[in-house]
């Protein structure tokens, strides 16, 4: 296994692509979180959760973890790589497995620096959007534990996200297919659920989506009124990704032998 998972390390960092993904996952999310904290301000309703605010670039910085998860299975597939792959590591199960740890190992690592960097965007920006200590929004702390549960919250949910692309690109080969079925369970589901005008299935399809429930984790303000809880959520997202993760083992072992 040491050595299965030094041979996938040695593949991911001797190329490009999986670092600019990963940069590509940070600058992402900061620069999309430090926009929305530029551009809000309180109103008469009051300031809303700022944490979650400040964590907004998450839904946007998933996606370069997506083409970057799906390509190191369907890319091995694209350029026939594969076949030496499952030949120097013929347990199927052990081929997967290092894959998810890599790949869990470098997203979580990326995903942390996103995600503190998003709420030292907020720190800076949301203070003079009205958040401050006087209406009873002191400034960020990322040791507070609601705020702490987020940003932890969201670490996981890149690497849930990386590990779900990963299973779904086993079971389809293909590039395109695979970043078009994840992508699209991400961002078409919610929008499906917004256009939906009853309230159960309105409120349903946010519990059972990937993102949607996902992303509750970041909540830290109202969490009663949330369709699924916080950590619940997170917990529908793991799901996902352990169906696709056996779905995908069980295609690998079935098909590729």
């Amino acid at each position: 296994m040491r050595q299965a998972l030094r041979a996938e390390w040695t593949k991911t960092r001797t190329v490009s692509g999986p670092l600019w993904l990963l940069l590509g996952t940070v600058a992402l999310t900061v620069a999309l979180s430090a926009c929305a904290c530029s551009v809000v301000s309180c109103g008469s309703a009051g300031c809303g959760d700022m944490t979650r605010l400040s964590l907004v670039g998450v839904q946007l910085g998933q996606a370069p973890v997506v083409v970057l998860a799906v390509l190191v299975v369907a890319g091995e597939y694209g350029t026939g790589m594969i076949r030496t792959t499952l030949t120097a590591m013929p347990r199927r199960a052990t081929v997967l497995a290092v894959k998810a740890v890599t790949l869990t190992g470098i997203v979580a690592a990326a995903g942390t620096v996103a995600v503190l960097g998003s709420l030292a965007s907020g720190r800076l920006l949301l203070p003079g959007r009205a958040f401050m200590a006087a209406p009873g929004h002191p400034p960020l702390s990322p040791t507070e534990g609601p705020t702490l549960r987020a940003a932890l919250g969201s670490v996981l949910y890149l690497t849930l996200i990386a590990l779900l692309s990963l299973g779904v690109a086993t079971v389809v080969r293909d590039s395109a297919a695979g970043i078009g079925i994840v992508l699209g369970l991400l961002y078409l589901l919610p929008v499906v659920s917004a256009t939906i005008g009853d309230p159960h299935w309105q409120r349903l399809l946010q519990r059972i989506g990937p993102m949607d429930a996902g992303l509750a984790v970041q909540a830290t303000t109202d969490i009663h009124s949330l369709p699924i809880g916080p950590w619940p959520g997170l917990g529908v997202t793991a799901g996902w990704a352990t169906a696709a993760l056996l779905t995908g083992g069980l295609t690998l072992r079935i098909r590729d032998t």
